[in-house]
């Protein structure tokens, strides 16, 4: 049989590895991947559509489908997901410490639809019951200037969002205009161990733990997504590189827990895989439906009452058809 030629873009991650690399065979299929950061494989797969399937932004996605474009279908493979208190930075002197402390502040943001920020919010408002509009949000490029907005949002009633596409978030924050960030990016200077920024959370893992034990939660930042026509015309593709994914995610588990030679180059790296296995269970960063359900679901009410999503989608209509019967388990 004639392999199909499929052409894939995702960043750099050790549990899609394998399949990148061809160790892990995608059945039918000879797979092109390019190898790209976030930021360029969205701009460019939303904008332009430039290959077959792609890693992408949950956000943008949630945004395109309630707008009506249906032009992207997704596959429940989620290559990228992390708690969010770690990526809220305030200044090194600011008396704030959590959430809470968020009501009534100014806030600055990359942009309003970022998934990560869409999960910040959404705990602000699920469990500490912060009202948005009583938040200053301000719009920026992290550390360079020039971000703009990526899709159309609607915002909630009495929310306002302040734009400055001349300056950068950092310069907000150090010159004292706002008085916190919440990007998935971590600033420059705070990457350069700047004094003057530190996190909110001085020990986030410890407020993200606590965080999914009362909610459930784990928060999804990117599904991988195909253009429509091509699961159209080849629609087993759905399953076949769904199963190509959960290979090469279970063999770098697998490395994760080897405890007679340590793959990484992490002190205690077999402890935290065996730490999050008790947590969250054998598959500790698990694809499919079911066990994504409770966070679909959240994620969905958080962008549909933030004007993310002009609409409340359902988590069926995320992913192809043939995924909902095949990947319930």
């Amino acid at each position: 049989m004639n392999e199909l030629e499929l052409t894939l873009a995702i960043n750099d991650y050790d549990h899609t590895r394998d399949l990148v690399t061809g160790k892990v065979r995608v059945e039918g299929v000879r797979l092109r991947t390019l190898e790209l950061s976030p930021p360029e494989i969205n701009g460019r797969f939303s904008l332009y559509r430039e290959w077959d399937v792609s890693e992408f932004g949950l956000g943008k996605y949630l945004a395109q489908r309630a707008a009506g474009d249906d032009s992207v279908v997704a596959i429940p493979v989620f290559p990228a997901r992390s708690f969010r208190h770690a990526s809220i930075y305030v200044a090194a002197d600011s008396p704030l410490t959590a959430l809470p402390d968020l009501a009534g502040t100014r806030v600055g943001i990359p942009e309003w639809a970022q998934t990560a920020v869409t999960y910040v919010r959404g705990l602000m408002v699920r469990e500490h019951a912060l009202d948005l509009a009583s938040i200053a949000w301000h719009q920026a490029g992290v550390s360079q200037p020039g971000r703009t907005e990526k899709v159309a949002v609607r915002l909630p009633d009495g929310v306002h969002v302040t734009p400055h596409p001349e300056r950068t978030l950092e310069q907000l924050l150090f010159a004292g205009e706002v008085d916190a960030l919440i990007t998935a990016q971590p600033p420059d200077a705070f990457v350069a161990r700047d004094p003057r920024i530190r996190r909110l959370y001085a020990d986030p893992p410890a407020a993200e733990e606590a965080s999914y034990r009362a909610t459930g939660i784990y928060p999804i930042m990117h599904t991988i997504a195909f253009r429509r026509p091509v699961l159209e015309a080849h629609p087993w593709l759905a399953i076949e590189l769904w199963k190509g994914f959960e290979a090469a995610k279970r063999r770098s588990q697998e490395r994760m827990l080897d405890a007679m030679m340590q793959r990484t180059p992490l002190p205690w790296a077999t402890a935290a895989a065996e730490q999050a296995r008790g947590l969250f269970g054998d598959d500790f960063f698990p694809y499919g439906i079911e066990p994504n359900r409770v966070t679909l679901d959240a994620v969905l009410d958080f962008a549909h009452d933030q004007g993310v999503a002009t609409r409340r989608l359902t988590v069926e209509e995320l992913f192809w058809p043939t995924t909902h019967r095949a990947l319930r388990s």
